[in-house]
C-alpha cells in the first residue's frame, strides 16, 4: 500500500513538474530595454574602436543579433525616445525637437508627448507586466507627461534632459532626481546610481513575491551625455594604457568604459536572480556620438545633430538566451527605434489596439520566415537655435537612396548608400532627377501628413521642484 502511495505522489510531483514546465514554456519573457545617450557607432570594440573596451557590451551583442543597419529615429534626444515609446514617428508623437528643461525662455522647447497615444509600458501593462523606467526620461517633467502618468507602474530616475554635473546631478540649478513622484538626492556618480537602481528593481522581481510576473525595465543611462565626466580612476586607467591618447578623448573613452561595467552589472543582476534565460535584452542609442568631444561614429559621416549616417545609425543587439540564436549579425535588414514598439509588443503577446509608424521584425528575431517589405523611412529634427532658426531639417531614405540636408537653409544632397556609406559623393540630381523626384515628393507627404499633429506647449511651463 505504502508502495501504491509512493508511486501516486511520484507521479502527481512529475505532473505537477510538466504543468510548471508548460506554463514557464507560456510565460512571456521579461524586457530590459537598455538605451545609452549619444553613443558613437564606431564607440564599441566589437564596433572597431582602436582606444576602447567595452567587454560587456561585446559580450551581449555577441549573445544575440546584431543589427549594422539600425537607426535612431532623430539625430538627438527625445525625439528619439518618444518613437521608441509611441511607434510614431518622431513628428507624428509631437516630439519633433528637444524637450528641454523649463527657463522662462520657452524658445528652447519644441515638442510635447501627445496624450492620446499610449506609451509602450501601457500596452504591455494590459498584457500582465510591471513596468518600470530607471534613468532618463527627457520627455515632459509635469502632469500628464511623466512617467507615472504614461504607463510606468515604478520610475526611478532623471526627469530632465541632462544633467549638469555626473555628481551633484542638477539642471540649471534645479534638481530633477525622483524615485516615482518624490524627490531623492542620492549620492555618486550618476551612472553608477542608475546601474544600482536598475539592480535593485531586477533583484525585487525575482523575489519570490513577484517573479512569476514578467517585467518591462526601460534602463536608460545618461551616458556617454556631455559633460564628459568619467571618475577620475577610470580615466587614468584609459590614460595609462593608451599612449598618445589625448585628453578629450581619453575622458569620453572612459565614460564609456564606466558605462559599459554598469551594463556588466546588469547582466550579472539578470544572471543572480535566475532572469537571464526567460528576458530579451535589447541595447541600443538614442543618436550618434558628439564629434566636438571626441566621439568616433566610424566608418559613417557626421555625429549627433546630423542627418548623415553618423548622426542616426547607432549600434544595436537583441539577445534572448534560447530563442534568439547567438553570434549573428545582420547587415542587411533597416529598422528605426521606433519598430521596438511592435517587435516587443508581439513577443510579449500585447495587443495594439491603434494605427502605428511602426513595424515588427519579431520573426527575424525567432528564425521565422520575415519578408522585407519596402517601405520609405523619415528623419525629422526641428530646433530653434541661430544654426536652425525653428525650421525642420529633414532625411528621407527609400532603398539604398537617401536624400538628407542638415539645416533649413542648405540645398538638399542625395546619396546612394550601396555604393558610398560614408555619403562622401553626392549624387547629382541631373544624373538620377527621378529618383531625386521620388525621394522628395515621398518627404513632402510625409510632412504634410505629420503637420496634424501639434507639438507646442498651451500653457507656460514652469520648474518641477
Amino acid at each position: 500500500m505504502n508502495r501504491i502511495l509512493s508511486l501516486c505522489i511520484t507521479v502527481l510531483a512529475l505532473t505537477a513538474g510538466i504543468g510548471i514546465a508548460a506554463d514557464d514554456e507560456k510565460r512571456p519573457p521579461n524586457i530590459v530595454f537598455i538605451i545609452a545617450d549619444d553613443l558613437g557607432y564606431g564607440d564599441l570594440s566589437c564596433y572597431g574602436a582602436p582606444d576602447l573596451k567595452s567587454p560587456n557590451i561585446d559580450a551581449l551583442f555577441e549573445a544575440g543579433m546584431r543589427f549594422d543597419q539600425f537607426y535612431a529615429n532623430c539625430p538627438v534626444c527625445s525625439p528619439s525616445r518618444a518613437a521608441i515609446l509611441t511607434g510614431f514617428y518622431p513628428d507624428n508623437a509631437g516630439v519633433p525637437g528637444v524637450i528641454r528643461t523649463p527657463l522662462p525662455d520657452l524658445s528652447t522647447n519644441w515638442g510635447k508627448l501627445r496624450e492620446d497615444v499610449p506609451l509602450m509600458p501601457a500596452v504591455l501593462k494590459k498584457a500582465g507586466y510591471h513596468t518600470a523606467i530607471v534613468g532618463k526620461w527627457h520627455l515632459g517633467m509635469e502632469a500628464p507627461d511623466r512617467p507615472n502618468d504614461r504607463g510606468f507602474d515604478f520610475f526611478h530616475g532623471f526627469l530632465g534632459d541632462m544633467m549638469d554635473d555626473y555628481y551633484d546631478h542638477l539642471r540649471h540649478g534645479k534638481h530633477y532626481m525622483r524615485k516615482n513622484l518624490e524627490p531623492v538626492n542620492p549620492e555618486g556618480h550618476a551612472t553608477d546610481i542608475f546601474t544600482q537602481w536598475a539592480s535593485d528593481y531586477l533583484r525585487e522581481r525575482g523575489s519570490a513575491e513577484h517573479r512569476d510576473q514578467p517585467f518591462y525595465l526601460y534602463l536608460a543611462y545618461n551616458a556617454p551625455h556631455t559633460p564628459i565626466q568619467p571618475p577620475q580612476d577610470w580615466y587614468e586607467k584609459v590614460k595609462a594604457r593608451e599612449p598618445g591618447i589625448d585628453d578629450a578623448r581619453a575622458k569620453l573613452v572612459a565614460l564609456i568604459e564606466h558605462l559599459d561595467h554598469g551594463v556588466g552589472q546588469v547582466i550579472e543582476t539578470l544572471k543572480e536572480t535566475g532572469a537571464w534565460d526567460n528576458t530579451l535584452i535589447v541595447f541600443t542609442s538614442d543618436n550618434g556620438g558628439q564629434e566636438s568631444v571626441g566621439a568616433r561614429n566610424a566608418p559613417l559621416r557626421g555625429g549627433k545633430q546630423d542627418m548623415w549616417e553618423g548622426g542616426i545609425r547607432v549600434g544595436t543587439c537583441v539577445v534572448w538566451p534560447g530563442k534568439i540564436a547567438p553570434g549573428q549579425v545582420n547587415g542587411e535588414h533597416v529598422s528605426l527605434g521606433m519598430d521596438f514598439y511592435p517587435t516587443l509588443a508581439e513577443i510579449a503577446g500585447a495587443k495594439i489596439e491603434h494605427e502605428i509608424d511602426a513595424r515588427s521584425f519579431a520573426p527575424l528575431l525567432l528564425g521565422q520566415p520575415f519578408e522585407e517589405a519596402a517601405r520609405e523611412l523619415y528623419w525629422v529634427r526641428l530646433e530653434g537655435n541661430q544654426k536652425y532658426g525653428g525650421i525642420p531639417y529633414h532625411a528621407v531614405r527609400i532603398g539604398d537612396w537617401k536624400l538628407l540636408r542638415n539645416t533649413p537653409f542648405e540645398p538638399y544632397e542625395m546619396f546612394n548608400l550601396s555604393q558610398d556609406t560614408g555619403e562622401m559623393t553626392p549624387v547629382p540630381r541631373q544624373k538620377a532627377p527621378k529618383k531625386y523626384d521620388e525621394l522628395f515628393k515621398s518627404l513632402l507627404k510625409h510632412i504634410n501628413l505629420a503637420g496634424k499633429v501639434p507639438w507646442q506647449r498651451t500653457e507656460e511651463g514652469h520648474n518641477a521642484d
